[in-house]
């Protein structure tokens, strides 16, 4: 998602003046074209990432729009007293940006993986946190970062292309829709790859509905709450950890509008089962999240 970010951060900064784009010396080979076209609204600040967040604070309090651009890990944990206490608690217009979300970034181990991230800052004031799926969301969801000028987050992955026709409705993105209501998958990010090859490898396609969640906190619409009713079973996939992530939240969201599924699953990233690093797929096989795993899980 970095080439669509790129190309959505250039488009904004092109039409609002406002905008100031920081890095903390991360995005080569993906946001040249930044620097080379905005001068000095586009600045390094250096492998200083909790300073980067104390600025951006400092510039959006003078009415500036500031996007902090680092890989996942970094933005949101090292920045974390920053981001809640400069920025959320003044309701600034400071939008993290972290790339590589969950396992992405595989054998670097656990200091360069992000499977916390939208825990730590769901429960923060004012902050809303993006969550693309596939990489034709980012344009969309920077853009309503920079209309909506609140603390935000937006978490990269490698994403494919939404299907056409797909339908979103507050939180949730209706994505395929199954003519048996039998089972509803909800995701969180690209993990829905992972989704849709078990489907096919299942031949579900009839049997099986897929949502996604684009931002968080949770919010449902009247219609997709009817929508929740109308299923037997619902599975959340998603990851990141259990504990402060899309089961938890929608699992709130059912018992407060008296949606009962016959069967709900949540499915999330459980860490390091084996005490071993090794590839984004080698981690999802090790939390269940691999296509054959999820297959065994909707197959009801």
């Amino acid at each position: 998602m970095r080439k669509e970010f790129s190309a959505a951060i250039e488009k904004v900064m092109q039409e609002d003046e406002s905008i100031i784009f920081l890095t903390g010396d991360l995005g080569y080979n993906a946001l040249e074209n930044l620097k080379e076209r905005f001068g000095n609204r586009f600045i390094n600040a250096g492998v200083a990432e909790q300073n980067m967040v104390g600025v951006a604070a400092g510039m959006a309090y003078k009415g500036h729009k500031v996007f902090c651009y680092s890989i996942a890990p970094f933005v949101v944990y090292r920045c974390l007293e920053q981001f809640r206490n400069d920025v959320c608690l003044h309701n600034l217009s400071v939008f993290l940006v972290g790339n590589g979300g969950g396992y992405g970034y595989g054998i670097m181990g656990s200091t360069h993986h992000a499977i916390e991230d939208i825990g730590c800052l769901s429960g923060l004031q004012n902050v809303k946190t993006w969550i693309p799926a596939f990489s034709n969301e980012v344009d969309y969801a920077v853009s309503q970062m920079v209309e909506e000028k609140k603390p935000a987050y937006l978490r990269l992955g490698v994403g494919g292309i939404c299907p056409e026709n797909s339908i979103l409705s507050q939180s949730l993105k209706k994505v395929t829709a199954a003519q048996n209501l039998k089972t509803l998958v909800i995701c969180l990010g690209p993990i829905v790859n992972n989704v849709f090859g078990a489907i096919e490898k299942g031949c579900l396609q009839n049997q099986v509905s897929v949502y996604t969640a684009l931002h968080l906190p949770l919010l449902l619409s009247t219609k997709t709450i009817a929508e929740l009713k109308s299923f037997e079973n619902i599975v959340v996939v998603e990851e990141h950890v259990g504990v402060g992530g899309l089961g938890q939240q929608l699992s709130v969201q059912l018992l407060a509008n008296q949606i009962h599924p016959k069967k709900f699953v949540s499915l999330f990233a459980k860490g390091y089962p084996s005490g071993l690093y090794g590839s984004q797929k080698y981690h999802q096989a090790q939390s269940g999240l691999d296509i054959d795993s999820i297959l065994e899980v909707i197959r009801f």
